[in-house]
Formats: C-alpha cells, structure tokens, sequence
C-alpha cells in the first residue's frame, strides 16, 4: 500500500512480515567485533616481544644516557652527579681521540674494500663461466660463518712474528727483508686488524649481491651487447643501478654491524695493543666502564659511539638515495 504518497512492493509469501531495519551505517554489527578481537588477538602475540625489545633494548639504552651524567665506579654506592663533565673530558683524552680516529679508518677502509670486492665478485661468479664456482663460492662464504673468536685465532696463526704462515711463507722465498712483527707494529696492527675484518664479512656480501644479480633478465645483457657494450659499461649501466636498492640496505647494515666487529676482533686479537695503536671506540669504552672503574666515563663514550652510529647511518642513507629501477 502507499506509504508517503509511494508504493510499497511486498514480494510474493511475504505478507504480514514486517521489513527488517538494517543496522547503522549498513554494515552488521558482527565484522566490527571480529576487528576488534583480530586486535587484541595481534597485540597479545607482539606484547612478548614488546616486553623484551623494552627490557633489553630501551630500559639498557636510556640508562647508558642516565650514567653518562655520573661519575662512579660501578662498584661502590658512591654515585656522584657531574652533568657534562664526562663529556668534557673526552675533548682532552688523547686516548678517546686516537681510538675514535682507528674506529672511523677502520669503517671506511674496511667498507670500501668489502663492498667494491663483493660486488667484483658477484659479478664474476654471476656472468662469467667458471669452472667450479660453487667450490669458490662456498670456500669465500665460510669465513662469515665462523666464531670471530676462531677467525681472531686463526689471524693469530698467520700473522705470528716467528711460527707465522705469513712470515714462514716470506722466509721460505727468500724475502726475509719483508718480514715483519704484523700483530706488534704500530704502523701495521691496524692493517692486520681490516684485513681480518675484510676476510671475515667478504663471502656473506658477496652472495647477497649474487642473489640480486641473480634476478636481473638475461635479455638485457643480450641487448646491450649487440648495441656493443663492453662487460665494464654492463655492470655499470646495468647490473649496478638494478641492484642499487639492495647495495644501499647492505652498505647501511655493515656500517652498523662493522662497529661493533671491530670491537670483538680488537679484543680477541690485540687487546687494543700495542700502545693503544689498536684502540677502536667501544674497546676503549669496555675498559674504562669495566677494567678502569669508571663506569660514568664509559658510559659518556658509550653516548659518543651511539649518537656516532646513528650520524653515519643517516649520512650513508642520505648519499646513497635515489629513485629506484625497475625491469
């Protein structure tokens, strides 16, 4: 019948029901309770993880802020406030400033070897035909999946002043003018360390670089050699700003992880010896927290390094943007 001057049709068999008034907004009632329990279902799985990132990561970090502004011995219950003396006797630490400057040789040295080495030889092993490139592969990648305890021992090995592989190999060719104290040169114990460093992290970025050279299309290559691009101008107008995105997580990675692998290779194979020559800014920090009883100090150096990381992981990201290519 008309309702408000309009026709209202009822389907056949349907007559006497009232019509039924859908709920607000037209959607029922039951998806937005399954939203709601799909999150709290969700926040129950993350909450132990959340819980542990909190525990050993955030609680750790902002009391290494806190004790930086104190002097004391990690000890004692004599905590003292000094504010930014701390900070203050960094600027006159010849030792602070000499472990800061082995620190920034080693990334730099260290991540421009280990990059341009394993991007040269993924390319190898991706385009070229070699005969057992599994076998060199798998020999190059070995190292990445030792202790750096046994890498520290293994260097130790080669790089002994009388029993050395290095020096029995000199010897053995007649060029003992070459021969040298590797671990005891001041001059040299840096070197010794970046290659260590270099030898440990090569074979893990190479085939992370395979793998992404691994997916670029043939066809390209093939196109570009009829137009008589030599192999050189492939990787640099191909192969590298394909893999670019890939390059750019791994360079920001290794900043970050190369830190922290110097501090373990440091002091498993120098200790920071001889005279310091050695000395890369969280060793430095380790003895003065733990070793020297000054918790305060270490932890102001702790700051340093931190807020160091973060600078060359931002600069790095910001040098290395671009817009990405895809095939």
């Amino acid at each position: 019948m008309p309702v408000g001057g309009t026709a209202v049709s009822t389907p056949s068999g349907s007559a006497g029901r009232a019509p039924v008034a859908a709920p607000s907004g037209g959607r029922p009632r039951a998806g937005g309770g399954r939203r709601r329990g799909d999150g709290v279902f969700v926040l129950a799985c993350l909450l132990p993880a959340l819980v542990l990132f909190a525990v050993f990561m955030v609680v750790p970090t902002v009391n290494v802020f806190r004790m930086s502004f104190y002097t004391w011995s990690g000890f004692s219950p004599d905590m003292r406030f000094t504010g930014l003396d701390n900070f203050a006797r960094l600027l006159d630490d010849e030792q602070f400033v000499r472990a800061f400057q082995n620190t920034v040789a080693l990334l730099v040295v260290v991540t421009v070897v280990t990059m341009g080495l394993g991007l040269f030889l993924a390319a190898i092993m991706t385009r070229q035909r070699l005969r057992g490139r599994t076998l060199y592969r798998f020999i190059l990648y070995v190292p990445s999946v030792l202790s750096v305890v046994v890498i520290a021992a293994i260097f130790s090995a080669v790089l002994d002043q009388e029993n050395g592989l290095l020096n029995g190999a000199l010897r053995l060719l007649s060029l003992d003018a070459l021969r040298q104290v590797w671990l005891g040169d001041q001059q040299l114990v840096l070197w010794s360390v970046a290659i260590a460093m270099v030898w440990q992290s090569l074979g893990y970025y190479m085939v992370l670089y395979m793998s992404g050279m691994a997916s670029i299309p043939e066809e390209l290559y093939e196109a570009s050699a009829l137009d008589g691009a030599s192999a050189g101008r492939q990787f640099f107008a191909i192969t590298l700003p394909l893999i670019w995105q890939n390059l750019r997580t791994t360079l920001t990675f290794f900043v970050m992880s190369a830190v922290n692998l110097s501090f373990v290779l440091v002091r498993a194979l120098t200790g920071g010896g001889p005279d310091g020559s050695s000395e890369v800014l969280l060793s430095y920090m380790y003895k003065q927290a733990y070793t020297n009883s000054s918790y305060g100090y270490g932890m102001a150096i702790g700051v340093v390094i931190f807020a160091f990381s973060f600078l060359v992981t931002l600069l790095v990201s910001r040098a290395t943007r671009r817009e990405p290519l895809q095939f």
